[in-house]
């Protein structure tokens, strides 16, 4: 008997989603969620629900409190918060995978002595930054939230990875590139999740953020940041005019690399009752 993954989605309709992450089971809204939902699938034993309404509710208090989750070997603190997340985008592990993959590569074939340089924006609560850095990277980790830079370095210091190499800086994404364009900066591979709205980058205080209007003057100063030898690039998105092939049309168009070259995905998750989940999309490049 196989032992059952920390995290699933459990099942997903009627505009909600029903995942497991750990030992609790939360009910959350999911618009893309558009079929009819499986009653079999555990809805009515929900430890946490989220109603955009209401805020959270739990079955017993103790379930509002922070709890463990391991994925991919990383130990990462979850919590009801702002807006119906819990502080973790599983749908997002195969972006998490493939950076710490083109890290480990780089590092086997390349020939300076200093670690492979990332940087990751709209970083959140650090999961690809800790995929990155235990795979050998040093990161910049950028978020316009001061919370959530702070729920990294606590995810940090449990994956036992707060002794390695990452600068933590609360900033703008947008503002923070153009200043690396200008200090002229080079990094080997950067990963990039903006929402479809925000401000400062994407979130807390700053300018506002729009990705259709704002996301190819960013991938234009995050293509003037890649290194010249074998560099790496990761873009999500999650806004359903932002999907697959606008995603790897941006990122050609950007690095100035034919379309072809450009491998972009769907970002989605199967449930365990085979409803299928539309998260956003993905796309990647590496030289």
């Amino acid at each position: 008997m196989t032992d059952r993954p920390a995290c699933a989605l459990l099942d997903a309709g009627d505009g909600r989603r029903l995942d497991r992450f750990g030992d609790r089971i939360v009910d959350r809204p999911a618009p893309a969620a558009v079929g009819p939902r499986d009653e079999r699938a555990g809805w009515s034993e929900a430890d946490l629900r989220f109603e955009r309404d209401g805020g959270w509710r739990a079955r017993d208090p103790v379930a509002l409190e922070p709890w463990p989750v391991t994925i991919d070997g990383l130990a990462v603190e979850l919590r009801p918060a702002a807006g119906g997340q819990v502080g973790l985008f599983a749908e997002q592990a195969p972006i998490w995978r493939w950076l710490a993959e083109r890290v480990v590569e780089r590092a086997a074939t390349g020939t300076e002595s200093r670690p492979v340089q990332v940087l990751s924006l709209f970083a959140y609560t650090g999961m690809a930054t800790l995929g990155a850095v235990r795979a050998g990277a040093a990161v910049v980790h950028v978020d316009a939230s001061r919370p959530a830079i702070g729920w990294a370095r606590r995810n940090a210091v449990a994956s036992g990875l707060a002794n390695r190499p990452i600068r933590w800086l609360v900033d703008d994404a947008v503002g923070f590139v153009r200043r690396e364009v200008r200090r002229g900066r080079r990094y080997d591979g950067i990963v990039l999740d903006p929402p479809s709205y925000g401000h400062g980058g994407g979130r807390g205080r700053g300018p506002a953020w729009r990705i259709a209007d704002d996301l190819p003057d960013l991938l234009a100063g995050c293509a003037r940041l890649l290194g010249p030898t074998r560099p790496f690039i990761a873009l999500s998105a999650h806004s359903e005019d932002h999907g697959p092939d606008r995603l790897a049309d941006e990122l050609a168009r950007a690095i100035g690399t034919p379309r072809p070259d450009i491998v972009a995905l769907d970002l989605d998750q199967r449930a365990e009752t085979g409803a299928l989940l539309p998260l956003g999309a993905w796309a990647r490049w590496s030289a």
